[in-house]
């Protein structure tokens, strides 16, 4: 592309230059960073950029990115804390929805062109263009995730969504933060065209230089802009959003709602009070907590330099957690071998794999290329060539060490050995290793496809370059790795047992299961203590609750070996602390509680929380940030609480040291307070 009179450059992040066909090219390159947001200075220069391109008129504008990592990745988070007072976020809002407005307003067609991602701010400025063209490609994401912060588009996003897609998928979008590929956005009504990456250029110019009637929904979705039917669709919506967030834990979803019922035919209004509403969220406890996260997980993620290598990962033990782990791998792209010890146990985790490469992966021949990276490998041949070795056998100390020191012997000198134990330490798994230095934990959550949070356990021996190895591959498969020490139960389990148990001993006093598992979720647990024990397994639940009753005294509650024994084992043997029929549960009957639900609720939760300090004190973890980091993530601890730890600040440490206290004296000395108290401010 060769200007015409020179070029026009705007210093910074923005860059503006005309080519031979009098087209402004418009890129975002922010500068000293990966991704491009839209920060007050780059807002500031793209109003500098609209002064020039009002005074000088091209033919058409192209506004694109200059960043292979995407388009525009949303709003700055790190600017969210300098937004204390509602009123000034009013007007920054405000100041941005006039200058997005000079954007669509231009007389000439203005095109986004997107490639990767184009997310909430991104797709807010996209969707001020007249035109949306995009890479059709796997990397290629679009939607409005605001919710997941906290807060809703507030840079006019719901006023354009609802003109451009109708409020089914306007809605869609902004309440679940879902992302869409660039032929679903095309099907929505986001963009105007699809294409593939090569072919991208030539669309944006198209639009830019033929004056092509702006995209609108069919009649039918724009009668859901209509007073009557706003209110029935809102109602209609508010049951379904009810069913998995509370208004009072979640209220942007219910903001979103809100906006639409009341203002969704009249944009005047419906910005004006966008402006009003996103400033609420942001300065709320909610926002400011999943805010904090947000950044905690980018932390971890940045953790991640070795993303370009072509894995090589080979999986021995093809049982649940072992084929999950498997079948992910291959389907983020690493070729994977899978072995145990005969083809009858690799089979089902074919079968499975197959069913999530169906379930995540729309095109055929996309389908085809993954199954072709997963290869059932009975021999083990695959040891020898792989980057990174995992075991996930029984949890036997004895059996992983023999085979680790097999291992040791047949696998490449430079080759990660990794265990996906859950609960033994990697000293004593080590103990045969010529070179303890080489093993590293990798402890993946169960189901390993939903969950995100992976453990990279680290004995005192592991060499730190097989630790930041170890992190880097977990980022290559797109989890987010926590560092923990080893330690018996390391730290989610460790945690996770006592909340656990307690809900058994609960159970074990004659308080209903129902009503304890209601208590946690009204807390803002996703699920209650003992579904989740089912849906972990008893079994499992038994063999971690052992070896930390053996490490740090205890008993193991007796409802949980008498249900074991009797081969009720979860929602895996259709029986556990709940009967389950077809895989759903039978949730059981409700009672009037014996003890009062404040009461039910602290001992479940700080006996979770009086653990979680004993770990930052032990350094089992980084730092109190790291352990609610780990919590959320692990655990699904309430997010909108900010980890156990946050959560113990938020509602004062003194006062949930003395609620130990007193529990401590009715209720045993489980309650004692930890140490590490002292230490947490």
């Amino acid at each position: 592309m060769q200007p015409v009179n020179g070029v026009a450059c705007i210093a910074g992040h923005w860059h503006l230059r005309r080519d031979a066909e009098d087209l402004a090219w418009l890129t975002l390159d922010c500068v000293g960073a990966s991704v491009n947001t839209l920060s007050a200075a780059v807002l500031v220069q793209l109003a500098d950029s609209l002064d020039q391109l009002e005074r000088e008129a091209p033919r058409g504008l192209i506004v694109t990115s200059g960043k292979e990592s995407g388009f525009i990745a949303g709003a700055d988070v790190r600017e969210f804390d300098q937004l204390s007072e509602a009123n000034d976020i009013v007007r920054h809002v405000e100041d941005v929805h006039r200058l997005f407005a000079r954007l669509e307003a231009l007389s000439f067609p203005s095109v986004a062109r997107v490639h990767g991602f184009c997310l909430g701010g991104g797709l807010e400025l996209a969707l001020a263009c007249r035109h949306v063209v995009a890479a059709d490609e796997p990397g290629t994401r679009i939607g409005f995730p605001e919710v997941l912060l906290g807060i809703h588009p507030g840079f006019g996003g719901t006023v354009r969504a609802l003109r451009d897609c109708g409020a089914s998928v306007a809605l869609d979008l902004m309440l679940t933060g879902r992302a869409l590929d660039a032929r679903r956005a095309r099907q929505a009504g986001l963009i105007d065209r699809a294409v593939p990456r090569r072919l991208l250029d030539d669309a944006a110019r198209y639009f830019a230089t033929n004056r092509v009637t702006r995209r609108r929904p069919p009649w039918t979705k724009r009668l859901s802009l209509r007073a009557p039917l706003r209110a029935a669709i809102a109602h209609v919506a508010r049951k379904e959003v009810a069913k998995r967030a509370s208004p009072a834990h979640y209220p942007a979803p219910y903001a979103v709602l809100a906006l639409y019922r009341e203002h969704g035919g009249n944009p005047a209004a419906l910005y004006a009070a966008e402006a009003r509403s996103v400033a609420h969220l942001v300065t709320g406890a909610t926002s400011r907590n999943l805010v904090r996260l947000f950044r905690l997980q980018e932390s971890a993620r940045s953790g991640g330099r070795e993303r370009a290598q072509a894995w090589r990962v080979h999986v021995i033990g093809a049982g649940t957690m072992g084929g999950d782990i498997a079948a992910w791998c291959a389907l983020r792209g690493c070729q994977v071998t899978l072995t145990d010890r005969a083809p009858r146990y690799i089979a089902p985790a074919m079968r499975r794999a197959h069913e999530l490469f169906a379930r995540r992966l729309r095109e055929p021949h996309l389908r085809l290329a993954t199954r072709d990276r997963l290869t059932a490998d009975f021999n083990g041949d695959g040891v020898g060539r792989a980057d990174v070795i995992i075991e996930a056998i029984i949890e036997d100390c004895a059996a992983k060490r023999a085979l680790f020191a097999d291992l040791e012997r047949r696998a490449r000198p430079d080759a990660l050995l990794a265990t996906n134990t859950s609960s033994i330490r990697l000293e004593d798994i080590a103990a045969e290793l010529r070179q303890p230095e080489r093993l590293v934990g990798i402890h993946f959550f169960n189901p390993v496809a939903q969950m995100q949070l992976v453990e990279i356990v680290a004995a005192a021996a592991t060499a730190a370059a097989v630790k930041a190895r170890a992190a880097a591959f977990v980022c290559a498969i797109d989890r987010l790795p926590l560092a923990v020490a080893s330690a018996p139960g390391f730290l989610v389990n460790r945690v996770l047992s006592p909340y656990l148990q307690e809900a058994m001993l609960l159970l074990e006093e004659g308080v209903l299961a129902a009503d304890i598992d209601a208590v946690a979720r009204e807390f803002g647990m996703p699920m209650g203590p003992l579904e989740l024990a089912d849906t972990v397994g008893l079994d499992i639940c038994l063999h971690v609750g052992t070896i930390l009753a053996g490490a740090f005294g205890g008993e193991v509650p007796k409802v949980l070996r008498q249900k074991v024994e009797q081969g009720h084992l979860g929602r895996k043997s259709d029986a556990g602390f709940y009967a389950y029929r077809r895989g759903r549960l039978q949730r059981g009957p409700s009672g009037r509680l014996s003890i009062a639900r404040h009461e039910l609720r602290d001992r479940l939760v700080l006996r979770l929380v009086n653990e979680a300090v004993a770990c930052v004190r032990e350094s089992i973890v980084g730092d109190a940030d790291l352990l609610d980091f780990g919590m959320v993530f692990g655990t699904g601890f309430a997010p909108f609480r900010g980890g156990p730890l946050h959560y113990a600040r938020e509602r004062g440490v003194a006062e949930v040291r003395a609620a130990l206290s007193t529990l401590s004296t009715a209720c045993g000395p489980r309650f004692t307070p930890d140490p590490g108290w002292e230490q947490l401010t």
